[in-house]
């Protein structure tokens, strides 16, 4: 195959991003062959395009209406500025649908996009788009969230962690004892190892019981508002909760309101501007957060896809950022987003 005839004549299209459609193929069923394939050609092609410029950058995202996704559309637009050279960025909003991203990922390879970020919706679902880009020669990163595929590099908070240090600030403030929630969400592998960890925690105090762990709050504010009513109504005592990101932790806060119930606290994921806000109010029981750092992770992707497209490999493709547990208490001292 000539890559390079492929890509001059993909070229053409420029980097305007055609219209999606729902009728996409989404074929989860990429062979070990392909992959291997996918990993050669793309180092072929990073090789032979060794200090070539990066001009262009299509980020695949779960939501532009989450504040954690607006943060990585920006981290992203400003590592391009930093590099330099009127670097086009277009990032896109999937709503969590595969079909969706499957076909803006198709669209980021047919326009000839240097650069593919991703935040996976489906970590199985995106395998065979993956391949399709990096046969293509296109350097893919993805971020947040693991996918099932051979990427460039893989960066994501430490999503373990963050749901170990959430779920110890419960156990703590518990004092070892009572009744916890956790709001799960979209089956991510991101939403996965928080609630691992969580648990994982959570085991090591026999007194406090895990009343509820399978429902899906789908990450959205109206997602949190919705589960917890319905937790509220089943369950007359809660003492806290563990929400697997800030939004439905958020939603779950107004359900509370609602309901008029403050016997319990709310502890989420991100460190998002509406959880600080949250926080910041006294009425409320949102009481601290597992801070990621969005921008970060996608200046990361940035800077190290364009050192990819370069010919400089990474020392490692697997980064992982740290959390930091943001309460009350210090969330004077937190920056924030």
């Amino acid at each position: 195959m000539n890559i390079k005839r492929i890509s001059f004549i993909v070229g053409i299209l420029g980097f305007a991003v055609v219209g999606c459609t729902n009728g996409a193929p989404n074929d989860n069923t990429a062979t070990n062959t392909g992959t291997n394939i996918a990993t050669n050609i793309s180092a072929e092609s990073q090789t032979s395009a060794a200090n070539r410029k990066l001009q262009t950058i299509g980020v695949a995202l779960g939501d532009l209406g989450n504040p954690f996704y607006n943060a990585v559309q920006k981290g992203a637009e400003t590592e391009a500025k930093k590099i330099g050279g009127n670097i086009r960025v277009n990032a896109v909003s999937s709503a969590f649908d595969l079909n969706q991203q499957v076909n803006q990922i198709e669209n980021f390879t047919a326009a000839n996009t240097d650069l593919i970020i991703l935040s996976a919706v489906d970590k199985k679902g995106v395998k065979s788009v993956i391949n399709q880009a990096r046969l293509a020669g296109k350097v893919v990163i993805a971020v947040d969230s693991a996918v099932d595929a051979d990427v460039d590099a893989m960066i994501s908070s430490n999503n373990t962690q963050a749901g170990e240090i959430a779920c110890q600030y419960i156990a703590d403030r518990l004092k070892g004892q009572g009744s916890v929630v956790i709001l799960n969400g979209t089956p991510m592998d991101s939403i996965n190892q928080r609630v691992s960890g969580c648990e994982k925690l959570l085991s090591k105090y026999p007194n406090i019981k895990l009343i509820s762990k399978d429902q899906n709050a789908e990450g959205t504010r109206d997602g949190g508002l919705r589960v917890m009513s319905d937790l509220l109504t089943t369950f007359p005592k809660i003492d806290a909760v563990f929400a697997t990101n800030d939004q439905s932790g958020v939603g779950a806060d107004l359900a509370a309101r609602q309901a008029r119930r403050k016997e319990f606290f709310i502890v989420g994921v991100d460190g998002s501007p509406d959880a600080t806000k949250a926080m910041e109010d006294k009425d409320g029981v949102f009481a601290a957060t597992a801070a990621q750092n969005p921008a970060e992770m996608a200046q990361e992707a940035v800077e190290i896809g364009n050192d990819i497209i370069q010919g400089k490999k990474p020392e490692s493709p697997d980064i992982l950022i740290p959390v930091n547990l943001v309460t009350r208490d210090n969330l004077s001292s937190y920056k924030g987003w």
